[in-house]
């Protein structure tokens, strides 16, 4: 199907002189090629020794040694067969030629369309970029847009993939309302839809935009290669992080880059906050991190909504209680709030004796609480005390006592969430669409990406303490009951739960009495 190309923007005497120019060009690269054979073979050998050099750089150190070798035993064997060196010689001239031989058709600048866009973001960027005292604008209405963009880049549709965008030095690119302008215009005039990413060289005066893959969302739960005290929240862009874990992608097995929250005395973000709409994957997300706490700690699960979505945690090894009823989550966190103080305690009467910690004070120990807000209200109608109100001590003094504190509320009740639990959960998520506003809102920072209308459950932004804003997709962890569950997450899900105690146990002894 043919391609339906961009409304012409150009003035049609200069689109005749551009095609004429790239015409003439192709026809002289035509000609050169067919008098000089020896041009073609020239530069695929030059393409060949780079594809080697590049193919060498990523060979890990410890296997070039047997990778040389390996190389040199092929050419001894081809040395010793008959008119094996002659053979070889023809080989790689074939293929030196096969390489070369593109140069004639190759694309040397935008076709009609193309330029098109480009013109039409320039003109869109006039206003910006522009200034009624500037001598010698780079940017002016009727200008060439060729010495403002470089490195563009397209898709099979004629959108534009990537940009270097050069500005004068008087741009204010040190206020985020001006920086956003010109993001919100380059956004538009490339193409909807799609989650772009700007970086921002104050030094240079220029901005690169690019376009951003979608995150996988084949990754599902499983057991990731993390240390103790480590939690993969999801997934990430390659580059945006330090640190790869091989995770099963679908039906291959890959080195995907987390995001790793990392919990314990020394932590300096010990709690995290989860915000999202309804079916953005909030509660995906906290089943995520009690299946990957539960082979090293404690975990107590206080449900607000009441729908039952941690069921298949019930009467787990080191699942302490599930609680979807306002009196079970009174007393229950009021049982986190002795417990916690109980760890502080021994922990001092430990230091104080130079002794280690005791077992029981090192074991982590994870409060997931999903929607709060619910059982305020209804702790309010009630006239009893708001449940948040006990989880002040675990977060005030869990780090110090192995205690680690996790909450999940919607976008409608981020006002209901008490000042303790804002200022205590430095480690921050927001899932779903969301925009800019709302996004600042929770992680106190925009991302570098445009946010989109239409994300799948588990999508959205991460951000660490003070570190920056990244993307996060995530890993798949539905309710194994659930019917609508495909039966390879509900396997999945169910392959990592520990076996059931033979009963329930309830909320340990030192509840009693409350």
């Amino acid at each position: 199907m043919a391609r339906r190309p961009f409304p012409r923007i150009l003035s049609s005497g200069s689109a005749r002189i551009t095609r004429g120019r790239e015409i003439a060009r192709t026809a002289a690269d035509s000609a050169t090629d067919v008098l000089h054979p020896l041009i073609i073979v020239s530069r695929g050998l030059g393409k060949l020794a780079g594809l080697a050099r590049r193919k060498w750089a990523a060979t890990p150190k410890e296997k070039r040694g047997p990778t040389l070798l390996v190389v040199a035993g092929c050419g001894l064997a081809v040395a010793l067969v008959p008119y094996g060196p002659a053979m070889a010689l023809a080989s790689v001239m074939a293929a030196a030629a096969w390489q070369g031989r593109g140069r004639s058709t190759a694309k040397s600048g935008p076709d009609e369309a193309e330029a098109g866009r480009l013109t039409a973001l320039y003109e869109a960027l006039v206003p910006y970029f522009s200034t009624p005292d500037d001598p010698a604008p780079l940017y002016a209405h009727g200008g060439s847009w060729t010495d403002a963009f470089h490195d563009y880049a397209f898709d099979g549709n004629g959108r534009l993939t990537g940009l270097r965008i050069s500005y004068p030095a008087y741009f204010t690119d040190g206020e985020d309302e001006s920086r956003a302008r010109v993001e919100q215009v380059v956004h538009a005039k490339s193409g909807r839809g799609r989650e772009y990413r700007f970086i921002w060289d104050e030094e240079g005066n220029e901005l690169v935009m690019s376009v951003l893959p979608a995150l996988s969302t084949a990754i599902a739960a499983q057991r990731f290669i993390t240390v103790p005290g480590e939690t993969v929240l999801g997934f990430t862009d390659p580059g945006a992080v330090q640190r790869t874990v091989p995770v099963v992608d679908g039906d291959e097995t890959r080195d995907a880059p987390p995001v790793i929250w990392r919990t314990g005395p020394r932590s300096t973000e010990p709690h995290l906050l989860a915000i999202g709409g309804p079916g953005s994957g909030t509660t995906n997300l906290l089943r995520s991190i009690a299946l990957q706490a539960l082979p090293y700690g404690d975990v107590l699960i206080v449900e607000g909504a009441g729908a039952g979505e941690y069921s298949c945690l019930r009467g787990r090894p080191g699942v302490l209680a599930v609680e979807c009823g306002l009196s079970g989550a009174l007393d229950t966190l009021q049982w986190a709030v002795q417990e916690t103080e109980r760890r502080l305690v021994a922990a001092n009467h430990a230091r104080q004796a130079d002794r280690p910690l005791p077992e029981d004070v090192r074991r982590p120990l994870w409060i997931l609480v999903d929607r709060p807000s619910v059982l305020g209200h209804l702790a309010a109608a009630d006239g009893r005390s708001d449940p948040q109100e006990l989880l002040a001590v675990p977060l005030r003094h869990g780090r110090a006592a192995s205690v680690t504190v996790v909450v999940a509320e919607q976008f409608d009740s981020l006002e209901t969430l008490t000042e303790t639990v804002c200022s205590h959960t430095r480690a921050r998520v927001v899932l779903g669409p969301a925009g800019f506003d709302e996004i600042e809102a929770v992680l106190g920072a925009v991302p570098h990406t445009t946010p989109t209308p239409d994300v799948p459950p588990g999508r959205g932004y991460a951000r660490l303490g003070i570190g920056s804003v990244l993307r996060v997709q995530v890993p798949a962890t539905p309710d194994p009951f659930d019917g609508a569950t495909s039966d390879t997450h509900r396997q999945a899900v169910l392959g990592l739960l520990p076996e059931h105690h033979q009963r329930a146990e309830p909320v340990p002894a030192q509840a009693e009495g409350v």
